[in-house]
């Protein structure tokens, strides 16, 4: 399988299993049109007659030839070797876990899919025990892994800071004896920051994700406070301050395009022309029938502002200045490893979500669904079968995965959106499916632009 398309200049060809990026003349682009496996020993004549009427025959001939010597080679239309390895996608040790410290919030985000903070459950904070039980859990089921990933989520972290404190003290007091080593992330929208929780968060916290979406009249339009004025003002300073201070540990600023900017390049560069230069600017994910989301209606333009920003991020570069932006992060060299490239991200599986009452969800996201509920704390309870469902769904199992040029990217796409969106974790979220896409178009050519100014 191969996925070509034409981006800035470049003609792209990408060969789907081999994951080999290829950088190709008119000619090629062309003739890939007309042939496919398998190759006869002489380019058809149907072919020959098609496109003679544009190319000497001897260049289409030398063409042909070339073709066909990447297919032998396993570099062009190779085979899909990867479903072999989906027997081995099965339940493995808890390794990540997202801790609701809080289920509240100070703001109140228009596009929130939390339902401004409290997940529709009520308005509560984390206990310190509760804290406890679920370090006392990742500790019991993470089995041989070493290191532990633990991220501090919403509704506001800050609201329940001195647990969150206490949480990471207790951790820290287990990693010995365990053999074990945590590293914690925390997502604040930065309103209650101040330079005591900048200072532990910079101590403690290996990632920090901070909430913010680009220009003013952007961010206020739809993350208001309680009182319903904007907060841009206030978090700014907040979080150059904790950057300032951060030196060479990571972070990121993360915000969420809605209908309200289509043109989020803008927002972007906002934000890097504030001095961040770890960012990520997402698309709201939402019902249709709401005001500010994102429809079938809007991707035309939405493709053209993504091809718009990698192109402006092109043209930074070569004026001497570099950010990272999420989306276009791409390794073409590594990559993950086999099963990650099948089930990605691990929900349900390597990777839960607890909740204030101690109550656990395969992730963030499909917390307050009932019939994703995977156990609680104080009844004892975790439903091995419905991890067993987790660990098993991959690519393989998604039927409109399996023919799809980015299968192997996506890794079958985000399991909540499927199910929420789609009505099941094996069902393709279309919308969701055609922004990767264009992400993953941009991402390529932006390796492809950078490789050929080397």
């Amino acid at each position: 399988m191969i996925h070509k398309y034409k981006l800035n200049g470049y003609n792209i060809v990408l060969d789907t299993n081999s994951g080999g990026v290829h950088i190709v003349d008119d000619i090629t682009y062309d003739l890939l049109d007309n042939v496919e496996p398998p190759f006869e020993e002489k380019c058809p004549e149907k072919v020959m007659e098609k496109l003679s009427r544009f190319y000497p025959s001897e260049e289409i001939i030398s063409c042909y030839d070339e073709i066909k010597a990447l297919y032998n080679d396993r570099i062009l239309f190779s085979e899909d070797d990867y479903e072999k390895f989906a027997k081995y996608s099965v339940a493995s040790p808890i390794k990540a876990m997202c801790l609701h410290i809080a289920h509240d919030c100070n703001l109140r985000c228009e596009y929130c899919f939390a339902s401004t903070g409290d997940f529709g459950k009520g308005r509560k904070l984390m206990s310190f025990e509760t804290g406890k039980k679920a370090i006392d859990f990742l500790l019991e089921k993470s089995g041989d892994r070493e290191n532990l990933e633990l991220d501090f989520f919403g509704g506001e972290p800050l609201l329940n800071f001195e647990v969150v404190k206490q949480i990471v003290e207790y951790a820290r007091s287990k990693e010995k004896d365990y053999g074990k080593r945590f590293r914690f992330t925390i997502t604040t929208n930065g309103v209650l920051l101040d330079d005591d929780k900048i200072d532990f968060i910079n101590k403690e916290m290996s990632n920090v994700v901070l909430s913010i979406d680009g220009r003013k009249e952007v961010n206020d339009k739809v993350r208001k406070r309680v009182d319903g004025t904007g907060c841009y003002d206030s978090i700014l300073p907040k979080f150059k301050r904790l950057v300032s201070k951060r030196g060479e540990k990571e972070y990121y600023v993360r915000g969420t395009f809605t209908k309200y900017n289509l043109d989020f390049s803008e927002d972007v560069f906002s934000l890097y022309n504030e001095g961040f230069d770890q960012i990520s600017v997402e698309p709201v994910v939402c019902p249709p029938e709401v005001p500010y989301s994102l429809t079938e209606k809007e991707l035309s333009q939405i493709f053209k502002e993504y091809e718009k920003l990698s192109e402006r991020i092109l043209d930074n570069e070569n004026r001497g200045k570099k950010f990272n932006f999420f989306h276009f992060m791409l390794d073409l060299d590594q990559g993950p490893c086999a099963i990650k490239r099948l089930r990605g991200c691990g929900c349900g599986n390597e990777y839960v979500a607890i909740t204030p009452d101690g109550d656990i969800y395969p992730c963030h996201q499909f917390v307050g669904l009932e019939e994703f509920k995977m156990g609680n704390f104080d009844e004892g309870t975790f439903n091995l079968d419905l991890k067993a469902e987790f660990a098993a769904a991959h690519v393989y199992t998604k039927p409109e995965c399996r023919q799809c040029w980015a299968k192997f990217y996506c890794s079958g796409g985000c399991n909540a959106n499927n199910y929420i969106y789609a009505g099941d974790i094996h069902n393709a979220h279309k919308f969701s499916c055609q922004l990767e896409k264009k992400r993953l178009e941009c991402a390529i050519m932006l390796k492809a632009a950078r490789l050929d100014k080397e």
